[in-house]
């Protein structure tokens, strides 16, 4: 079963200009790429605060997600390095590209980082994003999502994928969330509401893990293949 979506998806328009025409050619990997650059990441190289957004005082709704990175049997995957990066409550990112008439939160930096514990687990302290135009056609709106990108021990072993949430009315609408070609692959990556990760009078809480392969595996931005 195909779930990641496809190089060049013809709903989400900027793929067509930067997908590739010809076969891709495969390259064995070298000791180079296996052993290097090495992250070389040990409990407590990332700080606690780094995956607390909010520390600065950022404004809207504050959220908890958290969850297990897995390996295709369920075995957890330790010390994965797990960076996020969003848009704040209004729906801007901070980059100066992004030319959304929304304010931007001088509190809010919109990006973080953790490393996964011994049950893999990460979590994430942050503001429940906004949803924004993007121009992909007329009347065009990013549903609510948080990009997620996780590390093995080398660059090369980066992932890359989003994470939604439970009845946006957006995802039907959504090019990029369609582009995943099967419903039960768009389904993994919509978080679930979790009133047991809710911390009492401070935030939502929401669980999501992140299965790296095979048949239970999470869709990733990258080229298609049968992980099933």
């Amino acid at each position: 079963m195909l779930i990641d979506p496809p190089v060049a998806a013809p709903g989400y328009k900027s793929t067509t200009l930067r997908a590739p025409t010809r076969a891709p050619v495969h390259i064995s990997a070298t000791r180079t790429e296996l052993t290097g650059p090495h992250l070389g990441l040990a409990p407590g190289s990332v700080l606690s605060v780094e995956s607390d957004l909010t520390a600065n005082g950022a404004i809207g709704e504050r959220i908890i997600v958290t969850g297990r990175v897995l390996e295709t049997d369920g075995r957890p995957v330790r010390n994965s390095l797990v960076e996020i990066w969003q848009a704040n409550a209004a729906g801007r990112y901070r980059h100066d590209n992004d030319r959304h008439d929304a304010p931007l939160d001088p509190g809010f930096h919109g990006a973080g980082r953790c490393l996964t514990d011994g049950d893999g687990m990460y979590r994430f302290q942050t503001i429940k994003p906004g949803a924004y135009p993007w121009g992909n056609h007329p009347n065009a709106w990013r549903p609510a999502h948080i990009h997620f990108s996780l590390y093995g021990e080398s660059f090369s072993s980066r992932l890359i994928t989003q994470m939604y949430f439970p009845g946006d009315p957006l995802l039907d609408y959504d090019p990029i969330f369609q582009s995943v070609p099967d419903p039960v692959g768009r389904a993994r990556l919509i978080a679930a509401f979790d009133l047991g990760v809710t911390v009492p009078d401070t935030a939502l809480g929401y669980r999501w893990d992140i299965v790296l392969r095979g048949p239970a595996a999470t869709p990733f931005e990258a080229t298609p293949r049968d992980r099933s």
